[in-house]
């Protein structure tokens, strides 16, 4: 057998560089670095020697190069990945909340944490947890419940099994999500004679697991004898590529198609079978059909709690639910009759058996009013007084106009992410949200993330200024490779999604504005010096009028665009007809009026909620 003596650090890039796409293309296409004692010597030295074979990006935060990561493999749908490198302690504890979203969102990204030394010789050394009762046990060991598969490489030969490993959770459709190879930092430097035949190319094919034919029957059957069947739309039918067969099953059986956060955009808001957003953030014309379904067919979703109206939503007394997944843990939610299988292949054998089966019990009117009470709602108000603050729902109608069939609208926290749900109207593909995890400060390191992978795209990032404050810094590096996206950032001086939300519950408003917080002075924060600082192109738009000469203006240039613009705090997106009933507890017992009245109200609401059947 034929040998090359290497580094274990020198073993893992040289490995990595030569697992390949069915497209000839490298699977993690690059990686992201911050270096430390954990990494510099071992990991850095082997990525500067291997140069372009494995390109290495550096960022300004441990966590926001893995969200970028994640929002690459999100856009690439799943087909390629990112890497993502720290040192020891702080610099990798910082990517544990990446790691989870990754997991919960079903994302692959790799993570390599720099580890305690594996001979245990210098220890402690700097940054080292250690517990008292364990002597395994390391900071790193925060990543095992938010990764899909976890590993310690504390040998140079552990590589040739767990290398393998991390590609087969990473390109399988069933267990995806976030892999983390635990990298101590002497076996990183020490040596290993290798077999060659480990760096021989490889080409991961993502699988398509077929459905048991009984249960496509089964589902066949449910369908022919349902009044009014609905298809809620997630994001597996968008990692399956599945979206042209959706948009086909639906229209040939004339079966109505409502949305999630992860599915928004499978189908164009135009698309005559898309009758827009369900649940929480659901449109009128969606969530009526949702009320009055006896069959929920979920594709490609895990009934998140804003989809299913926390379980509300579905009112049919009779009503079934089906479950199509490639998981079979999200197959066989809630009492769900779970057909486990691939998306595309499944809704084609569903329709081969269904043959010219279609329902025609629902009225497409009813999303062409929706569509039209959309329209007038986001236009921008007429004759408004000097100091009137836009609504977040101008914001998007301003963004909306200019945008076109290449505009990706992307978010992930705060008021946002419910209002562009609601009523941004998609092209297909134009969407990109993080609503999974909903975590702060995904916005900008996602966006750049997202025009990586498509670069052909526009991006537009949207951004309240609570999430802009927790995570900015990745727009210097955006400057640095030039990267050009547009944020688009909302300033309501605070956090006014969740300001609203305490207020709907009865209680204060209390530590989210900052009128509102116990400081000495309130700040008045310059985002226009702050990303101008940075490199970006920053200016403030000093209407909706503005904002849209703002957006078309920035398309054209090499390097981010942030537009600031001032909105209502208390507002936010207003009301459009949609929206549902969301479980919130509320206190029991309160010495505030308003809370045991919101609680009288919440206990009412619970009457409603069907968790399973």
């Amino acid at each position: 057998m034929s040998t090359i003596r290497l580094t274990a650090a020198q073993a893992m890039v040289r490995f990595l560089s030569a697992q390949m796409t069915e497209d000839g293309e490298r699977f993690i296409d690059g990686i992201w670095a911050i270096f430390g004692h954990g990494n510099v010597a071992g990991l850095g030295e082997a990525l500067e020697q291997a140069g372009n074979a494995m390109p290495t990006w550096r960022g300004q935060n441990e966590q926001t190069m893995a969200h970028t990561a994640i929002a690459y493999a999100k856009a690439k749908k799943r087909t390629r990945a990112m890497a993502v490198t720290s040192s020891i302690g702080p610099g990798a504890t910082n990517m544990v909340t990446a790691a989870a979203l990754a997991h919960v969102n079903r994302l692959p990204v790799l993570l390599i944490p720099g580890d305690v030394f594996a001979n245990r010789a210098p220890d402690p050394v700097l940054q080292q947890v250690e517990d008292f009762d364990d002597g395994t046990v390391s900071a790193n060991d925060c990543f095992r419940p938010v990764s899909r598969y976890f590993d310690r490489i504390s040998r140079p030969e552990h590589l040739l099994t767990a290398l393998p490993r991390a590609f087969r959770v990473m390109t399988d459709p069933a267990n995806c999500g976030p892999v983390t190879l635990s990298f101590c930092q002497d076996t990183q430097a020490e040596a290993f004679d290798y077999p060659v035949s480990f760096f021989e190319p490889r080409v991961w094919r993502i699988r398509r697991p077929e459905p048991d034919s009984r249960d496509v029957a089964d589902l066949g059957t449910l369908i022919k004898d349902a009044k009014n069947p609905v298809i809620v739309c997630g994001g597996g039918v968008i990692y399956s590529q599945a979206e042209q067969t959706l948009g086909d099953f639906a229209t040939r059986h004339r079966i109505p198609v409502i949305e999630t956060q992860a599915g928004k955009s499978a189908l164009a808001q135009s698309h005559p079978m898309n009758f827009g957003a369900a649940g929480v953030d659901g449109a009128q014309s969606a969530n009526r059909l949702a009320e009055a379904a006896d069959l929920v067919i979920g594709v490609g979703t895990r009934f998140q709690d804003f989809t299913t109206g926390s379980w509300a939503l579905f009112k049919e007394t009779d009503r079934k639910l089906v479950s199509i997944n490639v998981q079979g843990y999200d197959a066989c939610k809630h009492g769900t009759t779970g057909v486990v299988g691939d998306a595309k292949i499944t809704l084609e054998k569903l329709s081969g058996y269904l043959g010219d089966q279609r329902s025609e019990t629902f009225d497409p009117q009813d999303r062409l009013d929706w569509l039209a009470k959309v329209d007038a709602h986001c236009s921008a108000r007429a004759d408004v007084p000097d100091d009137y603050l836009p609504l977040d729902a101008e914001v998007i109608g301003a963004v909306q106009r200019t945008a076109d069939d290449k505009t990706i609208a992307m978010c992930a926290a705060g008021t946002m992410p419910g209002a562009l749900k609601l009523l941004w109207q998609a092209p297909q593909g134009g969407y990109h949200m993080e609503y999974g995890f909903s975590c702060m400060g995904y916005e900008i390191a996602g966006a750049m993330g997202v025009k990586l992978a498509k670069p052909d795209r526009d991006i537009v990032c949207f951004v309240g200024d609570g999430s802009y404050m927790m995570a900015n810094s990745e727009l210097a590096t955006a400057v640095m490779r030039q990267v050009p996206f547009t944020v688009v950032l909302t300033d309501n001086r605070g956090y006014g999604c969740i300001n609203r939300l305490q207020m709907g519950t009865g209680g204060a408003e209390f530590n989210n504005l900052y009128k509102d917080c116990n400081v000495e002075q309130q700040p008045d924060i310059d985002f226009v010096a702050h990303a101008a600082s940075m490199g970006a192109h920053a200016i403030k738009a000093t209407d909706i009028a503005d904002l849209e000469v703002q957006i078309v203006a920035s398309r054209d240039r090499k390097v981010p665009t942030v537009i600031v613009i001032d909105t209502d705090p208390m507002q936010g997106p207003g009301e459009a007809g949609g929206g549902h009933w969301w479980d919130v507890a509320v206190p029991e017992v309160s010495g505030r009026a308003q809370v045991n009245a919101a609680r009288e109200n919440y206990v009412a609401a619970l009457k409603n909620q069907r968790a399973a059947d």
